[in-house]
């Protein structure tokens, strides 16, 4: 938090929150970087049957098995295959009380941005590809918008107990494999 002096020597804090932009489809979105555990270089994901298309796989991650997802199929948006500049964004959401890592594809990470809240406008009513229920707000930054997405809400219940339910047996398989 920074603080600016007014005309009559008050002090007004200004309340700022730092952001990681990335690309989907080439329109920019932001998350909080109080969301984000890491970002990691494309990297190859195991398929897992019989799960949502949504769904690439899984990555092991130290140890940890982590769902990751397309977004841009999650949106509904044009697919297109992992690049050179394809990056894994690992957040923490809460499934059921229980914080469980996720991995979004995102086309490229651009830059961490620190933003003035008072900057961030409403969720447009209309023109976004996604649901407005996933957007908190929107910023311009340089020459470009960033769309900041609200990382709780992305996921409804139904797609947050698919996630958990591939990775527990994914994570159980796992175990009854190492057990042979």
């Amino acid at each position: 938090m920074t603080q600016k002096k007014t005309t009559d020597d008050k002090v007004d804090k200004i309340e700022k929150i730092q952001i990681l932009s990335f690309v989907l489809d080439q329109e920019r979105f932001g998350v909080e970087i109080s969301n984000i555990q890491e970002v990691l270089e494309y990297r190859s994901v195991t398929p897992v049957p019989r799960t949502p298309t949504y769904m690439l796989g899984v990555i092991n991650l130290r140890g940890q098995v982590v769902p990751v997802i397309d977004l841009r199929s999650y949106f509904n948006m044009q697919l297109a295959a992992p690049t050179v500049n394809s990056c894994i964004i690992i957040v923490d959401v809460k499934i059921e009380g229980e914080e469980t890592s996720i991995g979004l594809l995102a086309d490229s990470v651009q830059e961490v941005v620190e933003l003035n809240v008072d900057d961030i406008s409403p969720p447009p009513k209309i023109g976004s590809r996604i649901r407005s229920e996933f957007i908190y707000g929107m910023v311009k930054h340089d020459e470009y918008f960033i769309i900041l997405l609200r990382v709780s809400r992305i996921f409804s219940q139904e797609d947050l107990t698919d996630i958990q339910d591939v990775t527990v047996n994914v994570n159980n398989l796992a175990t009854d494999e190492s057990e042979l």
